[in-house]
């Protein structure tokens, strides 16, 4: 393995090398696509497993819907094909014969599965109805870069129908609320919510909640987002159902997604240092890593018996652990285990085992401890707590770092422009306005909860409230 790029200065290749050292991922033979490799793999069942539960908790269920969407779907609904348009990949072809009508292939699963919920909803009895799917989509990516932006990625898609709108719209605050306590409490990247603008909200929406997270070369990255589509997808499907009076109504429907491949790059993206990936233990494949150290067989034959038992008992407390047996030095091990992130390192000599202790590393912390054998479980799971901990704590005090709140654009323009960051300033919600955040490489994040400022940042015009402002991956 060779050194890896500077985080400060170079951290599009210090990332680069992250997935391709760590072992991620690699690059498949379609533009854009890429092949996503066991212990990512592993992380990713690990993250989805976590939210299935939450998602049926909540009272909805998966189903499978198909991954080839008739052309016309997409048209029936103006915003939506305008949208998505420029990243829609067609099949024309099947069979050998050319198609009576082109099919996409899903960039998205709203005018499928609204087609399927307007043969299933006949009346006020069916509501709400509440589904889930996971599965994969594929958009057109002109600028590729592993797990943030890929052609093909996989991810959740909520949708539900409501038989009125306060249902809908509690729905859609329920599951970004569910997603952002899932980045903070189980990713441990902190998150700033709000709505976004009319220009970057959902096609076809009515509203988009989103939360982003800011990475540490100061960019933001839309982890989720939750869509008040009302009934605009009703209409065009032709949904409609029998009310409580026996009126026929068009029921208010809602998307949300807050779980894509993309979290692994978020991860990377937010945790990493210069000694490699920092994985949130309760994400980890491997929680804990046993590195057994000797210098002769006896001393291998005592340790690795020692190692397993340790291991036995760590797993029957539900603990993912490893014992490395490879051929090669402890230096060589610590190496490789801090570079692919492992929250807990534990080290086991003979003199450890004299002293009916090993040797704990927290991938967190620089300074060793000594966990006493009789002690081991809650010494780790206190660990592991640890290492979410010091994560969160980290991301917190760099966004107090990142973020400025400045007046003007004139005044922060070529500071976002520059080195990225947080800006929060006011916005008097014009498009024009809006617009000239281009000319700096930025965007307005999303419209948040506060109003700090008079005026907006590029007119003189009253601020309707305050956003967030960022470069975007």
């Amino acid at each position: 393995m060779s050194k890896l790029p500077d985080i400060k200065t170079n951290f599009a290749e210090w990332y680069q090398e992250i997935v391709q050292q760590a072992d991620l991922a690699d690059h498949a033979p379609v533009r854009g696509c890429i092949v996503i490799k066991p212990y990512a793999t592993a992380i990713w069942e690990n993250i989805q497993s976590m939210l299935d539960a939450r998602i049926k908790a909540t009272g909805h269920q998966n189903a499978l819907f198909p991954l080839l969407i008739p052309q016309s779907f997409i048209a029936k609904e103006a915003k939506h094909i305008e949208g998505f348009a420029p990243e829609l990949a067609i099949v024309t072809h099947g069979g050998g014969k050319e198609l009576e009508e082109p099919l996409v292939v899903r960039p998205t699963s709203e005018t499928m599965i609204h087609y399927m919920f307007a043969q299933w909803i006949k009346s006020y009895r069916d509501l709400p109805l509440k589904i889930n799917q996971w599965g994969n989509v594929m958009r057109w990516e002109k600028r590729p870069r592993p797990f943030l932006r890929t052609t093909e990625f996989y991810w959740q898609e909520g949708h539900t129908a409501h038989e009125t709108l306060q249902e809908a719209e509690q729905e859609v605050l329920m599951m970004l609320a569910e997603f952002v306590n899932f980045a903070q409490n189980v990713l441990a990247i902190p998150v700033i919510t709000g709505r976004k603008t009319k220009s970057e909200q959902f096609a076809g929406a009515e509203a988009t909640y989103t939360f982003e997270g800011f990475m540490l070369d100061g960019k933001a990255l839309q982890m989720g987002t939750s869509h008040l589509l009302s009934q605009n997808f009703a209409k065009s499907f032709e949904m409609r159902f029998q009310n409580k009076d026996g009126v026929m109504e068009y029921p208010h429907l809602t998307s949300w997604c807050g779980c894509t491949t993309r979290l692994i790059g978020a991860i990377i993206a937010c945790h990493g240092d210069q000694k490699g990936l920092i994985l949130p233990p309760q994400i980890a494949p491997i929680q804990v890593v046993i590195v057994p150290i000797f210098k002769n067989e006896d001393q291998k034959a005592l340790v690795l018996k020692k190692a397993f038992e340790l291991e036995n008992i760590l797993k029957q407390a539900g603990v993912r652990v490893f014992v490395d047996q490879k051929e090669d030095t402890p230096g060589a091990k610590y190496y490789h285990w801090e570079l692919k992130g492992v929250p807990l390192r534990l080290e086991l000599g003979p003199r450890d085992i004299e002293q009916n202790v090993a040797t704990a590393s927290l991938r967190t912390r620089d300074k060793k401890q000594a966990f006493a054998f009789d002690s081991l479980v809650t010494l780790v799971q206190d660990a592991l707590q640890c290492v979410h901990h010091d994560l969160f704590v980290r991301a917190q005090e760099r966004y107090a770092q990142q973020w400025n709140k400045i007046e003007k654009l004139d005044k922060f323009g070529n500071l976002l422009q520059d080195k990225a960051g947080i800006y929060q300033a006011g916005w008097c919600q014009s498009g024009q306005c809006e617009t000239l955040l281009k000319d700096f490489q930025g965007s307005i994040r999303c419209i948040i909860d506060s109003q700090d400022f008079k005026e907006c940042f590029a007119c003189s015009m009253p601020s309707q409230g305050d956003v967030i402002i960022g470069k975007s991956y």
